[in-house]
């Protein structure tokens, strides 16, 4: 093992947050005077998003993950203040539990004004928060290999980041609505699996060539090699509410990476299957959280969502201490003891009764 170069698996990690008005609790345009602010601190790492409620974030490349943790840390910490001092709050939550997308404005950028134009209410409807994890690859090749196999994951990851269980006002029953109404997007989902980078590119250049996009970017999958990194691109998670869950997704992702690497360095492949059979997991991660079965295509039949989650932990065991992220994996087991974001929300609302308290919790657990 002495052999593997577990030094290329660097992350990224992007995610955007709702800005709210602390009075209504309502989302609220904030005209990017938090960007603009932001911009002054922490230069590029904070960005404006389509609608001018949300605004997104990225870390540095961070070589592990304490590093990664301590720039999403103070990443949340900086932008909170800057929304403070200019009256607003910030949350983070795959969707808002009760404010409406048509009230919201669209930022005033020609990106944005041509999605709206293409998309119409599919774009404008789309209001929604997301967490975007980037595991650096030592090439194009192996990042294709890696995509191709990690899929089969996606859907056990994403179970335990849900955390959109509300849609303007309403109990959705989903624990993850927010990938029901980014479905309404193209060329989202799970994506097949490519047998080269070449295959890759040439399906890139063809939607190009045929002015179905103007760039790789608008390939919105729930994985992807990134168009211009050497990347891959975890995007199928709702963004988490607290630092420490996102950590422990971000810190499984790249262990997914890795160990798949450790298997392709020994001639070892991990089955590949159709996104038709994945997609299945994804609608019941989406349906019922860590709350519910998956399928294990293995042996065809369905088994408890987190036994599946424990196998996963157990089949990353191996790479984590080369990684130096065991502490961070640790973080896994408290959301399965303390329930996800949507477990939470809605522990909240069936208390409560009101969804005002679960946007005022949301906002209570920012910088956990």
């Amino acid at each position: 093992m002495g052999t593997l170069n577990y030094k290329h698996f660097t992350l990224g990690v992007e995610e955007e947050y709702m800005v709210l008005d602390p009075h209504t609790r309502e989302l609220k345009s904030h005209e990017q005077l938090i960007v603009s602010e932001g911009h002054k601190l922490i230069k590029d790492k904070i960005k404006a998003e389509m609608h001018q409620a949300v605004v997104e974030v990225g870390t540095d490349i961070c070589s592990d993950i304490d590093e990664a943790w301590h720039d999403v840390a103070n990443l949340r910490k900086t932008v909170s203040q800057i929304a403070g001092d200019l009256g607003f709050t910030l949350g983070a939550s795959g969707t808002h539990p009760f404010s409406h997308w048509q009230s919201q404005l669209i930022t005033d950028h020609i990106r944005y004004s041509q999605i709206v134009d293409e998309l119409q209410e599919a774009a404008r409807s789309n209001l929604i928060f997301g967490l975007h994890v980037h595991v650096g690859m030592e090439d194009r090749k192996m990042a294709i290999h890696i995509a191709n196999s990690a899929r089969y994951f996606l859907p056990h990851v994403y179970a335990l980041s849900v955390n959109s269980p509300f849609w303007e006002g309403r109990l959705t029953g989903y624990k993850s609505y927010r990938s029901r109404i980014f479905d309404k997007f193209p060329r989202t989902g799970i994506p097949d699996f490519f047998e080269s980078t070449e295959a890759y590119e040439s399906y890139v250049n063809l939607l190009i060539k045929t002015n179905c996009i103007d760039n790789a970017k608008k390939v919105w999958w729930d994985l992807r090699v990134h168009p211009f990194f050497n990347t891959v691109e975890f995007r199928i998670c709702d963004v988490p509410m607290t630092v420490q869950e996102t950590i422990a997704i971000t810190a499984l992702f790249q262990a997914i990476c890795a160990k798949l690497y450790k298997l392709r360095s020994q001639n070892l492949n991990f089955n590949m299957y159709h996104r038709s059979l994945i997609n299945e997991n994804k609608w019941r991660a989406s349906r019922y959280g860590i709350d519910g079965t998956l399928i294990d295509f293995g042996k065809e039949q369905e088994v408890n969502t987190r036994v599946l989650i424990d196998e996963l932990l157990e089949f990353t065991d191996d790479v984590l201490d080369h990684l130096g992220s065991r502490h961070a994996i640790k973080l896994v087991n408290d959301i399965l003891a303390n329930g996800t974001g949507a477990d939470r929300q809605l522990a909240v609302f069936h208390e409560k009764n009101n969804l005002v308290d679960v946007t005022d919790y949301i906002q209570s657990q920012f910088l956990l």
